[in-house]
């Protein structure tokens, strides 16, 4: 492996973060970056385009096709929601009975909720916006600080930590260790309530920062804010039900499941689909809550179509700057230098738990994506540190809350979709999004290696 091979490999990641915090295309910026690798790495040029970057199994297109629905369906229930005025009215009734300072609270709790249902991040995203761009004008808090609360309740201690939770993150671990989603359940406690409970000051803090700097809201140019004082609002009790409707529609084949009490036949079969499509079966939802929106509110009623044409057109942009950031670091995965770190990695002499913190941190650094890293580690490095006598459900809980952290660097695939959903560069909100995705949780995972040396699991 030659010095130019690592440099390149390297230097691409450093150049990619560089050029989304200085506000440069991202698709142009993977592909840019993408060729640098390729090219220093010596890959194959027409391959590494064609396979690792479009079609591989960490493809831009692979994920494109896999996610296209869900971006369409979560745009398209968003663009109705904000359009009838039922976003607006479910935000004006939580800002009378809470307060409108409580809009980083109120988002907190709601996407910590919805994804520990097992709503997937990105339906979370684009249920919460229309209903946080209410909020954030009635308390003029700015934008970017409302990205910062949505980063800590949807991706940060209810996707890597919480003991039970249903992501993405805990069931690749449990499936690979053969653990359950409650393993180790104290550390995932500890690391919980650190993420949350300094992400919560923090949020705090930057409020009354903005507040005394005089920094309030300023709307993006695709927004689509109401005139709450030329319009009438649908009932809030009215407004809310396509919303619990979906989240309904979600949960209830889980809750059922869970409960023991699954009925047989067709009944039986549809609740079976509906768990195991965790992709597909929010994307249904989303549509019946659009057309149950369409139906109960008049303002939207005569234009539904046009409305819903208009939420699949809001989903291609974030799509693709996703999915070019993935396409990313799939070439990355191809090349030797990435292939030689994962052979070094139980090779450091750190104690285990810290090489594991370490390993895993940096491939999800490279990739930009903690649930590509942690399937990563799983499959190349887990049976090496279980070898080293490492407890199983340690090493799940471990490596599940590690996984989270540097995964959240400007080129994180989630990240530029928040980003490009909430239309803020990387310069407007990257170093609040950064404190609560990468730093919070690196000190939450530093307690956990720390609880874990004494035996706490």
């Amino acid at each position: 492996m030659t010095f130019i091979a690592y440099a390149g490999l390297l230097a691409s990641v450093a150049l990619l973060i560089t050029l989304a915090l200085r506000g440069v295309d991202i698709i142009f910026a993977a592909l840019l970056c993408s060729i640098l690798v390729i090219i220093s790495n010596g890959l194959p040029l027409a391959d590494a385009l064609a396979t690792s970057f479009a079609l591989g199994k960490l493809g831009a297109f692979t994920f494109a096709g896999k996610f296209f629905l869900l971006f369409a369906s979560g745009a398209m229930f968003g663009r109705v929601m904000g359009d009838s005025g039922a976003a607006a009215a479910v935000a004006m009734a939580l800002v009378r009975r809470m307060g409108a300072q409580q809009a980083l609270l109120i988002t907190v709790v709601a996407c910590s909720l919805l994804t520990y249902g097992g709503v997937v991040v990105f339906v979370v995203i684009f249920a919460m916006y229309p209903l946080g761009l209410q909020l954030l004008r009635e308390a003029d808090i700015p934008k970017r600080l409302f990205c910062a609360a949505l980063a800590l309740g949807a991706g940060t201690y209810t996707l890597s930590a919480m003991p039970g939770t249903p992501s993405i993150h805990n069931v690749i671990a449990a499936s690979a260790l053969g653990t359950d989603l409650f393993a180790a359940p104290l550390l995932g406690l500890l690391a919980s309530a650190i993420m949350l409970g300094l992400g919560i000051w923090y949020l705090e803090y930057q409020r009354r920062r903005a507040l005394v700097a005089g920094e309030g809201f300023e709307p993006g140019p695709r927004d689509q804010l109401l005139d709450l004082d030329a319009i009438t609002l649908p009932n809030w009790h009215t407004a809310i039900i396509p919303l619990v409707l979906v989240l309904g529609t979600i949960l209830l084949p889980r809750l059922v499941t869970i409960g023991g009490g699954a009925p047989g036949g067709q009944v039986g079969a549809l609740l079976a689909f509906a768990n195991s499509q965790p992709i597909l079966w929010p994307s249904i939802a989303l549509v019946l809550g659009s057309v149950v929106a369409g139906a109960l509110f008049s303002s939207v009623r005569p234009r539904l179509l046009t409305v819903m044409g208009h939420g699949t057109q809001d989903a291609i942009l974030p799509l693709i700057n996703t999915a070019a950031v993935i396409g990313f670091g799939g070439v990355v995965t191809q090349t030797t230098g990435f292939q030689h770190f994962l052979s070094l990695a139980t090779d450091s002499g750190l104690p285990p738990l810290l090489s594991v913190f370490g390993s895993i941190s940096t491939i999800s650094a490279i990739t930009g994506s903690a649930s590509g890293g942690l399937q990563i580690f799983m499959q190349a490095l887990a049976p090496s540190y279980l070898a080293q006598g490492v407890d199983p459900e340690v090493l799940h809980r471990v490596a599940a809350i590690a996984s989270g952290g540097f995964d959240s660097l400007p080129h994180c695939g989630a990240v530029v979709a928040m980003l490009t959903i909430t239309q803020l560069t990387h310069r407007q909100a990257y170093r609040d999004v950064g404190i609560i995705t990468v730093v919070i949780p690196v000190i939450a995972t530093g307690a956990v290696l720390i609880a874990a040396s004494f035996g706490i699991r």
